[in-house]
């Protein structure tokens, strides 16, 4: 559990210095987040994340050089496990779809407000995924389409991990469900992405449906 000994991490990828400045602000303001890197590129953010392993990334999409999407894709590349929030100016269905099934796992529209911006930062912590229903819902119909990767099998306990994230429980709820940890529901969900290879929560439970 966070509290103010032990906060979510959040590192910034957004090249608007104004805009980063005030995520940071109001991450630092609030008694369970801290911002512990700011970066104005893509790259920049590739080089110095890996190491820094936050746990929420927020991601702006348009970025210089390399976007959004693409730092995304690179991150995962690297083996960074942090849950990623993307930002948007708008509701590009397109876009916000090619982040998700990159690695992201959920996204905000600018201009965020404070309150918005912790409770999808303490959601995607918690296991959520900030998203409507059509962007979520065009993910796994993607990866249904996809072939099944072979993977290593599941253990009982990661089976039923799954069963309940794909029943919409968030780490807390399933915790409290199976009378564990929240922290044994994270090594859970961490061995689970990686015997399906995937990198995301909606990548997850669409393998999960089609086994």
């Amino acid at each position: 559990m966070t509290s103010p000994d032990n906060p979510i991490t959040v590192a910034i990828v957004e090249d608007d210095e104004r805009i980063s400045r005030t995520l940071a602000m109001i991450l630092d303001d609030a008694a369970d987040c801290r911002c512990v890197g700011q970066y104005r590129s893509g790259e920049e953010a590739v080089a110095a994340i890996p190491a820094q392993a936050p746990r929420v990334i927020i991601m702006d999409v348009n970025l210089p050089g390399i976007n959004g999407v693409e730092c995304v894709r690179r991150l995962v590349a690297k083996g960074v496990a942090s849950h990623i929030l993307m930002l948007t100016v708008h509701k590009d269905t397109d876009v916000i779809f090619e982040a998700l099934a990159a690695g992201a796992t959920g996204y905000l529209v600018k201009p965020v407000q404070a309150e918005q911006l912790l409770a999808a930062v303490r959601d995607i912590y918690g296991g959520g995924a900030p998203m409507t229903s059509s962007i979520a819902r065009k993910v796994v119909q993607t990866f249904h389409r996809q072939p099944a990767a072979a993977g290593e099998a599941l253990s009982a306990r990661e089976t039923e991990v799954l069963d309940w994230l794909a029943k919409g429980h968030s780490y807390k709820e399933i915790a409290e469900q199976m009378n564990v940890s929240y922290s044994t529901v994270h090594t859970h969900i961490e061995r689970i992405y990686k015997k399906l290879h995937v990198s995301s929560r909606a990548q997850a439970v669409a393998r999960h449906l089609r086994r």
